[in-house]
């Protein structure tokens, strides 16, 4: 083992920093959820983005145990997973730095932030911990409540226990209409706006469809934010923020990917909403320690304070560390609205780890 490692590291023609070319970056996307496809979509997003002239870009898609190259004309060539390189022609390649933008498992859930742990590459997310616990959403939400942080009731139903709790004690706790969704997954597939009663346990078994367990949440109107924020030595950025206006019952897939929604950035909220949002954005993301870019969700209640005044509430609902990153995704418009390049914005990100 000691051999080879002595020629991996002496062979220039493994990476291009050993054969004194650019750093190699790989856009690691796919996984193992229902966002598969959405994955591979930000991933051609990322790769219009970044800067070819001080990275050299490959597309690392991984589906399983299937793990794959993206190279010219369509061809595909396997990655090994002892070391994470694979073949371009006679050139064995391995990436100096993973940017992953898998939804889902196993890149959003802490799965490959271990792996690429344990191989030394760095990558663009936060580390294992961090992930896993904002993958949960019922974790997260108890993590952050003991920071003042303000997020709905809710509740876990796991499968294989469904029966501990009835569909009226679901409904006395956390009341109607409420939110159904996978507890650890993203926020696109298995979904339900549940109204009445009956509609409760089919939405529970919908969501299960996506995790083993699913989060019961109440139900909050008011107004849909959301804020991306990232963090490298020396600088500290927190973008616009983007107010979320669907045309459907919520933010759902065809929202999101259909166009069933305006978004508005800058938000049409007061100034001082707005700084409140951003300063909340910041400081979560240094409660949890996060890397890379975040995006965090939040609506915006009314309530009364104890002389009867209305004020606003912001309150979380949840946190993408891999957020979605098309020409038309919601970071990608904060940046531009923030008057920034997207492709200096990944190189910070990119530099900062190497």
């Amino acid at each position: 083992m000691k051999e080879k490692q002595i020629a991996k590291d002496t062979t220039p023609s493994l990476t291009g920093r050993a054969g004194g070319g650019s750093p190699i970056v790989a856009i690691v996307c796919g996984g193992n959820s229902s966002e598969h496809d959405v994955s591979l979509r930000s991933a051609q997003g990322i790769y219009s983005f970044i800067d070819k002239e001080k990275f050299e870009v490959f597309i690392v898609e991984i589906t399983g145990l299937t793990w794959e190259a993206h190279l010219e004309g369509d061809k595909r060539v396997p990655v090994s997973r002892e070391d994470f390189s694979f073949k371009v022609g006679r050139r064995t390649v391995r990436p100096d730095f993973a940017y992953i933008t898998i939804h889902g498992t196993p890149g959003e859930d802490g799965v490959l932030q271990g792996y690429f742990d344990l191989i030394r590459l760095p990558y663009s997310t936060s580390g294992v911990l961090i992930e896993a616990m904002t993958f949960n959403k019922f974790t997260l939400n108890q993590y952050l409540k003991g920071f003042g942080v303000s997020v709905s009731e809710s509740l876990v139903v796991r499968r294989g226990s469904e029966d501990l709790v009835t569909d009226d004690e679901i409904v006395q706790h956390i009341g109607l209409p409420c939110f159904v969704k996978p507890n650890a997954g993203g926020s696109s597939f298995g979904v339900t706006k549940v109204k009445t009663l009956e509609d409760l346990r089919p939405a529970i078994y919908k969501a299960m469809n996506e995790s083993d367990e699913v989060m019961v949440e109440a139900f909050m109107p008011g107004t849909e934010l959301t804020c991306g924020c990232y963090k490298v030595t020396g600088k500290d950025v927190v973008f616009p923020v983007t107010e979320v206006v669907t045309h459907n019952e919520f933010f759902d897939y065809d929202a999101k990917y259909k166009g069933e929604v305006d978004e508005i950035t800058p938000a049409r909220i007061p100034d001082d909403l707005r700084d409140r949002v951003q300063a909340l954005t910041s400081a979560i993301y240094d409660i949890l320690g996060c890397s890379g870019i975040i995006r965090i969700d939040y609506i915006v209640t009314k309530v009364k304070d104890e002389d009867g005044r209305e004020r606003d509430r912001i309150n979380m609902l949840e946190i993408n560390t891999t957020p979605g990153m098309t020409a038309t995704s919601f970071i990608p418009q904060q940046v531009r609205a923030a008057g920034l390049d997207i492709k200096d914005v990944l190189t910070e990100i990119i530099e900062d780890k190497l």
